[in-house]
């Protein structure tokens, strides 16, 4: 789908557009020039608190990035997060080192999010060093505006920031000071072993023009209710989007936080 109107609501400073990092003023012309081929926000967040299925949206654990949990998810609107190696001169989607050759290529699940209507973000964790070159080289092949990288090491990640990539920072319990936070488009706000993320937390970084993603508690084993109820009216009134949740219950957030 090409956006050919302006999308105001939508411009953050360094907001990632076409696969870019951008100025408020340079997304707006990207996007007014009809450069986006893609929408920039699913329907499961066009306002408010935009929702990525934890390596799809599955039910038994067995299907975590899998072609099934990921057309799910794509199918109901949502965003995913995803993990990405190489292995033998190929991307794949595999957490823990890959074993096999049955595993779903990156390109494959390009091809998949592409089918899909709407789009959502993608969210790119990135479990091996050096794989800059593939990664950008298959973003712009398949044209993927509205996506994420995150969770490599620090000469990694300058590394895609070189490229021009839009990487995420991360922030945590034991990480307090975000690595090369002002080169940053936006931070990975994670709570390993409490609910420490406040309301104030999240609108620091937002006022600082940095986009943020939500680690749901349950990734961690915790129940997320307590988490949700203090992170609700803040995603409420948050610029669309800017905040968004990675949840393996993202039917359960969606309705949550949009009702």
């Amino acid at each position: 789908m090409i956006v050919k109107a302006p999308v105001k609501r939508m411009l953050l400073p360094n907001l990632c557009v076409d696969g870019r990092r951008w100025s408020t003023a340079g997304a707006a012309e990207a996007i007014n020039s009809s450069r986006i081929t893609e929408r920039g926000l699913s329907r499961k967040g066009e306002s408010g608190m935009l929702v990525l299925a934890h390596r799809g949206w599955w039910s038994d654990p067995q299907d975590k990035n899998t072609r099934a949990a990921f057309a799910r998810a794509f199918a109901a609107g949502y965003g995913i997060e995803t993990d990405v190696r190489d292995q033998g001169g190929r991307l794949v989607i595999s957490h823990d080192p890959p074993t096999g050759e049955d595993l779903m290529t990156f390109d494959a699940l390009l091809a998949l999010r592409a089918a899909a209507e709407p789009i959502g973000t993608l969210a790119i964790n990135i479990k091996a060093d050096g794989l800059q070159e593939p990664i950008m080289e298959a973003l712009g092949r398949f044209r993927v505006a509205n996506y994420f990288l995150f969770d490599m090491a620090v000469p990694d990640a300058l590394g895609y920031l070189k490229h021009d990539a839009c990487v995420f920072t991360r922030h945590s319990e034991y990480e307090p000071a975000p690595a090369f936070y002002d080169h940053a488009a936006g931070v990975w706000l994670d709570c390993f072993e409490r609910d420490w993320i406040s309301a104030a937390t999240i609108e620091r970084h937002l006022a600082a023009g940095k986009q943020v993603a939500l680690v749901s508690p349950e990734l961690h084993g915790r129940d997320p209710a307590p988490a949700w109820r203090a992170w609700r009216d803040v995603a409420a009134a948050a610029r669309a989007g800017a905040l968004s949740l990675c949840t393996d219950f993202p039917d359960r957030a969606d309705k949550y936080f949009h009702g």
